[in-house]
């Protein structure tokens, strides 16, 4: 991803005084006028034909059927200065930098859109298709079909987004939050390191964040809302959303003439429990509605403008990459994961003549006025990171999303970094990356993150 540094602030100053970050909502004293401007669209995605499906390295043949279609969703937003913002969520594991890279370019061409106003992220599926660059470990077929699929989402992506902007009507926006418990954190300690199974004493977030858009007459028109949580209840060979998927469902049709939009949080070290089964995922989905359903029922608080957003690059380092030496000695393993990621580094270090130790990946920051701060964090994203920022970011309520803009892999903390295991850098062997990040990371990415706050805030 080449370097970026976009930060855009306009607008006047907020009508209203910040309020204390998740407190109580205080009934407004009359309806927030329709001082936005709201539109959404939705495309089906879901492949046409068997694909290699992504989220587990068991996978060893290609998908069979859909429980339910897999979907691109996008909310446009536009204040009343004409600041533009776009939420593009995908029903898809991930979203690679150089697709996020390409629809800054085609939204900017064909609508004007500034690259800090398109936000996209990723349910993260693990019962969709393969939306990965690196398809060596699949049939030759598969990775055809694989790089087909991508090339043809571009062209789908840009066509909902314009669809989103082409809608926009008069609205109003107002924010509350639910909860939901099945999320539980997965990295249990045991004698010989951390391991993947639940974990009751793990740090959790299971605030349901919900956007409310309602059109002139007050009627409900879209709920954008997230979790932080794996989608990761099913492991099977059909198509599906995973709870999710089964949550934005279940509220379209509780609600006739909503647009649901789901956006994946800081999961990456919480898994669904009990999970495996299809009713699970059901229940899951379910939960989640509930937690969306009692935010609607709250004393939302109303979102006024102006609307800023700021997005800029942060500079991820590894740690130092093993040698040649090492990475000829695990070329020859009989793992095949390991084979194949000292081929990869090796291969790298034969072309370039060294491994890269950097990967820049993008952090977004979007201020509603001074009633919501919304934060896109790039990759897998652990919750200590919504944790701390929630604490640390006083004044509007905060948001924090991961899985955005580029989900390169895991985005660990300091704690899990120390800790190993695999968040902490035992993934990277499905990667073409070395090996763990280095442990600043966690400083990098939140002191870029308090630096675009501040070009946000109101002068």
């Amino acid at each position: 991803m080449s370097g970026r540094m976009i930060v855009r602030v306009c607008g006047l100053a907020a009508l209203l005084s910040a309020a204390p970050s998740f407190g109580t909502f205080a009934a407004d004293a009359e309806s927030p006028a329709a001082a936005w401007k709201a539109g959404t669209a939705t495309i089906v995605i879901t492949p046409q034909q068997p694909m290699w499906m992504a989220g587990y390295a068991s996978r060893n043949k290609p998908s069979e059927g859909a429980v339910h279609d897999l979907n691109a969703t996008a909310l446009a937003l536009e204040d009343d200065r004409g600041e533009r913002l776009v939420i593009l969520n995908l029903d898809l594991i991930g979203i690679p930098g150089d697709l996020r890279d390409w629809l800054e370019k085609e939204l900017a061409a064909k609508h004007q859109l500034s690259p800090q106003s398109l936000l996209v992220n990723a349910s993260h599926t693990h019962c969709g298709p393969v939306v990965r660059a690196n398809t060596t470990y699949m049939p030759k077929e598969q990775a055809e079909k694989a790089r087909q699929f991508l090339d043809s989402l571009r062209q789908q992506l840009v066509d909902v987004a314009g669809r989103a902007l082409d809608s926009l009507a008069p609205a109003a926006l107002s924010y509350s939050f639910g909860r939901a418990g099945f999320a539980m954190n997965r990295r249990t300690p045991t004698d010989s390191g951390f391991r993947n199974f639940p974990y009751p004493d793990g740090p959790v977030d299971h605030q349901v964040p919900v956007l409310m858009v309602k059109d002139t007459k007050n009627a409900l028109k879209a709920v954008l809302f997230g979790y932080a949580c794996h989608s990761t209840t099913l492991g099977f060979y059909q198509f599906c959303g995973d709870y999710s998927g089964f949550a934005k469902r279940y509220l379209e049709e509780a609600h006739p003439g909503v647009t649901a939009l789901f956006m994946a949080g800081c999961g990456g070290d919480q898994n669904p429990y009990p999970r495996g089964e299809l009713e699970l995922c059901k229940q899951h989905g379910r939960a989640l509605a509930n937690g969306v359903e009692t935010a609607l029922q709250t004393n939302a608080r109303a979102v006024r403008g102006p609307l800023r957003a700021a997005l800029e690059d942060v500079v991820l380092t590894f740690a130092p990459p093993p040698g040649r030496e090492q990475l000829e000695k695990e070329a020859q393993s009989k793992d095949k994961w390991e084979r194949q990621h000292a081929e990869a580094l090796l291969d790298e270090l034969k072309k370039t003549g060294e491994i890269r130790t950097t990967y820049p990946v993008p952090v977004q920051v979007v201020r509603f006025g001074d009633d919501l701060l919304l934060v896109a964090l790039p990759g897998e994203v652990v919750v200590d990171y919504s944790l701390r920022l929630k604490s640390e970011l006083a004044g509007p309520a905060v948001w924090v999303a991961g899985y955005s803009n580029d989900v390169f892999g895991y985005l660990p903390s300091l704690r899990v970094i120390e800790e190993g295991g695999y968040e902490g850098g035992g993934a990277m062997r499905y990667t073409t990356f070395p090996g763990p990040l280095a442990k600043p990371v966690e400083e990098l990415v939140v002191e870029k993150v308090h630096e675009l706050v501040k070009k946000t805030e109101t002068n």
